[in-house]
Parts: structure tokens; sequence; C-alpha cells
């Protein structure tokens, strides 16, 4: 069984001591152990700020947008075997896809911005703003790279492009980073990251990687840093509050789970192509990465005379689902993380079924393929339905972050929207209609709770990205609830 390494001053090093061993969420085999005991913490911010720092802080941006471009075509090259070592995380195929591809592109797209930038080490914002009549003397913002390093302190679920997506914007910006995966998934961050590190294209120090528990990583940083974290937002709050990150006004930017809502729109009637498309869309929310998504819906609001409808729809699509070894042919949906994961599912989904029906998703009757129970951690899609989504409010509170959302009615536009903010701040938010008036009214009114919306119909189906899929030039992040931070964009 392999123990994980930590690249730690460019070079790899394995924890001391029995480390956590890490299981295979398809076989339930153990899979490696994880350990970052004995690694010197204090040395890797050294090493960033004296090597890492210097090295890309003088390139210019067109070097670096070059860098990540050669970057991005190494890796896609070789990102078979990424998606062999994917596997073990529980992933389908079209899973892998999102977080390797998807980690992959956004390489490319920041790469890409190099043609908006100059070739300097520096950038300027805005233009001249004179400052005496005549004319010799005046202002210019400029903008310059910090001295420090970027943590990124990140979730399970895409352990390749939770990294990338990050990473991609400190290189370009001209600052090394430190990454700490989730350290349940960990194994397939360490196999993306030793190929950046054998392929020689980014300067020394420009990145490092720890693998275990590290209690300890934000004991070191201090003005010139920056801090990302990416997580549940009880984690998240508890790491904002650390002494060390307030005595030193370190940037602490915070993606956290949040309680995203869909909404059908109230022109879209049974027969309609947006009823279907809501459907579908739902659906893939609910099974792609078994829901371990911090963008999957949660919320289902539907208008009231379409709630049975709507759920008779949804469990003959669920049902179609089937679950198992993803390598098996016809499978579409893996397994959870990990049985600890697949255990906090259930406890949520105990504790939503308090106010609520569960109508489609019995656990105990799954039928898997190619794969057996008692030793993977799968779950079946759960659909659950709330008569009183006014009064009944936990569905607004406890998020069950695995295949599970909740059906809702809702009485008119206006009623969508409270419905849609009492979830205190999402990272995103849906609405299918084919009515312009009704989607303005929505978007309008329900915006400014929520990081991203999106406008589904007829006309953009075909083009649209889909209601969970952050895009490397757009803004990810949300208020409230989702860390009110923001990523990418």
């Amino acid at each position: 069984m392999k123990k994980l390494q930590n690249l730690v001053q460019g070079a790899w090093v394995e924890g001391s001591g029995a480390g956590q061993t890490l299981v295979h969420a398809i076989t339930g085999q153990p899979h490696a152990i994880a350990s970052s005991d004995g690694i010197d913490i204090e040395s890797m911010y050294a090493f960033a700020r004296d090597v890492g720092s210097p090295g890309l802080r003088g390139m210019t941006f067109q070097e670096r947008g070059r860098m990540l471009k050669r970057l991005a075509l190494h890796l896609h090259a070789i990102k078979e075997t990424f998606y062999e070592v994917s596997w073990a995380t529980g992933a389908t195929r079209a899973d892998s896809w999102i977080d390797i591809e998807g980690g992959i592109g956004n390489l490319f797209a920041n790469a890409s911005l190099r043609r908006k930038l100059p070739d300097t080490p520096f950038a300027t914002d805005g233009d001249f703003v004179p400052l005496g009549k005549e004319g010799t003397f005046g202002g210019h913002h400029l903008l310059v790279p910090k001295r420090g390093v970027a943590v990124h302190i990140n979730a399970f679920n895409f352990p390749v492009w939770g990294m990338l997506e990050k990473c991609a914007v400190n290189w370009l910006a001209g600052v090394p980073a430190i990454v700490k995966p989730a350290t349940v998934t960990s194994f397939l961050t360490e196999a993306v990251v030793a190929a950046i590190h054998e392929s020689g294209i980014l300067p020394p120090g420009a990145l490092q990687l720890v693998c275990g528990s590290a209690r300890n990583i934000l004991d070191f940083v201090d003005e010139r840093d920056v801090v990302t974290f990416t997580g549940s937002a009880a984690t998240g709050k508890r790491l904002k509050a650390n002494p060390r990150l307030m005595e030193h006004a370190v940037p602490f930017n915070m993606e956290a789970d949040s309680l995203n809502a869909a909404i059908l729109g109230p022109d879209a009637a049974p027969g309609t192509p947006e009823f279907d498309l809501f459907v579908k869309e739902v659906r893939k929310e609910m099974t792609v990465k078994c829901g371990q998504k911090c963008t999957a819906v949660r919320r289902i609001f539907v208008p009231r005379e379409h709630l049975d409808a709507v759920q008779e729809a949804l469990v003959r699509q669920l049902a179609k689902t089937t679950v198992g070894d993803p390598q098996q042919e016809g499978v579409r949906m893996g397994a959870l993380v990990d049985q600890s994961q697949c255990q906090d599912v259930l406890e949520q989904v105990a504790r939503l079924e308090q106010e609520a029906e569960r109508v489609f998703g019995d656990a105990k009757s799954l039928e898997l393929v190619g794969a057996q129970p008692s030793v993977g951690t799968f779950l079946p899609p759960m659909l659950l339905r709330n008569e009183r989504p006014m009064e009944a409010t936990s569905c607004h509170e406890v998020e069950a972050f695995g295949p599970v959302s909740t059906l809702m009615p809702y009485e008119d536009i206006e009623e969508a929207v409270a419905l849609a903010e009492k979830g205190k701040g999402s990272l995103c938010c849906s609405i299918t209609t084919n009515d312009p008036k009704a989607a303005s009214t929505f978007v309008r009114e329900a915006a400014h709770m929520h990081g991203r919306m999106l406008v589904l119909n007829r006309e953009c189906a075909r083009e649209s990205t889909g209601h969970g899929s952050p895009m490397p030039l757009l803004v990810h992040g949300g208020p409230g609830r989702a860390g009110g931070g923001e990523e990418m964009g």
C-alpha cells in the first residue's frame, strides 16, 4: 500500500508515524496512507517566500501565461493516468472529467488572460489620474505580486480542479502556493502534483504539497500571504477566526457549501420544453459526483399546481440511475468518498425527515452494479418532499452533502424569491422559464443573496453549462452561508 509523499522545499518527503489509512471508495480496501507528521511547515513558508516568490514575480505576465499553457498541455497529454487514480474516489468517468479536465481547463483559461496583460512583472489598473493643473503630477494604481505565499486548504470533492483553479490565479499573479488537499482524496492531488513537479515547467518553490493532517498550517502566515478555504461552512468559520489571520490582517477567501435552489418558472407546465429541461437538470445535479458538489441543487421550488407532476417525473428519472462500480458499463452514479461521509449524509437526511417525507431513495434496498453494499460507500439518489417550506424550515438550514434534494411548492414568483433567500446566501441558483418577465423579476430580486444566477430555457439549453458549473472567467462564490468569498473571474 502506497504511503503518500509531501512536496517540501522541492523534494518528496514521507511523513513519519502510522498516518491515516485511506480506503478505496468502491472496493472498500485500504488504498493509501497519508501522513504529514514531522513535516516542517515553517520551512515550507520560507522556501515559498525566499525561492518561489522571486522566481515567479521576476517573470512577466506573458511569461507566466505561457508557463500556464505549457503546464495545461502537459497535464492534458497525460490525463488518462489521473482518470485511473480517480476511480478510487468513487467517481464515474463523467465525474472525473469535471475534476480533471475542468481543472486543466482553468489553466488554459488563465493562460489566455495574458493577452489582456502587459509584458511586465506588474500591471497598472485604470487610467492615470491628473492631480495638478499642469499635468506634471498625478496618480496611477499599480498592481504588484504579493511577496508571500497563497495557502490553499481544499475540499475532498474536487482534488484536481480545486487545486488548479486556485493555483492558476496565483501563478499568473506571480505568487507561489502551498496546497493542503482534503486528506481523504489527497492521493489524486498527489498524483497531479507529482506530474507537475516532474515536468519542471514551474520554477522551484512555486508549488508545495501537504498530504495528511496539518493543523498548524496557518501558524506561520503573515501580512505577505493569502489563505483560501473550500469546504464546510462550520470549518471555514473556525479557520477564519484564527488569531494569526486577524493579527496580521491576512486575506481569507472562503467558499463554503450552500443550500442552492432550482426554481421551475410559473409558465413551465408539464409538456413544455422548460419542464423537461428542469427535470433533467435537477436529476443531473443530484447524481453527478453523488451530489458531492458545493453547487448541487439542495432545494427544488416549483409552482404548487405542478408539485405532483414534478415529483412523478423526477422519480421516474432517478429510478433510471444505475449505481455501482464506475468501471462497469451503464453505471451512472458511483460511491460517496468514504464511510464517514456516507454516514453523515444519512444523519442529515434523518434531520430533514423530521419535517419532510422521503418519496424516493431507500438505501437498504439499493441494487448495485458490479459492487457490494457491504464494502463500498454507496447511496441511492434521495428525494424528499416538504409541503410547507415557509414554516418547516430545516430544508433551508440542513445540508445533506450527497445525492439528496428536497422538493417544495411556491405560490407565486415573490414567494419563490423569499424561499430562495431562506438559504441565507448561496453559491448559485437557477430558474427554468421561457417567460422573460418572470426571469427578470426573479433574478433582480434574488441576485443579492446568490453568487451566480442561471436562466435556462429552450433557446439557451444547447449551449448552457448548467446549474452547477463554475466558469473560469466568471466569479465563483457567494454571500452569507456560502462564505462571502470570490474565486476565479
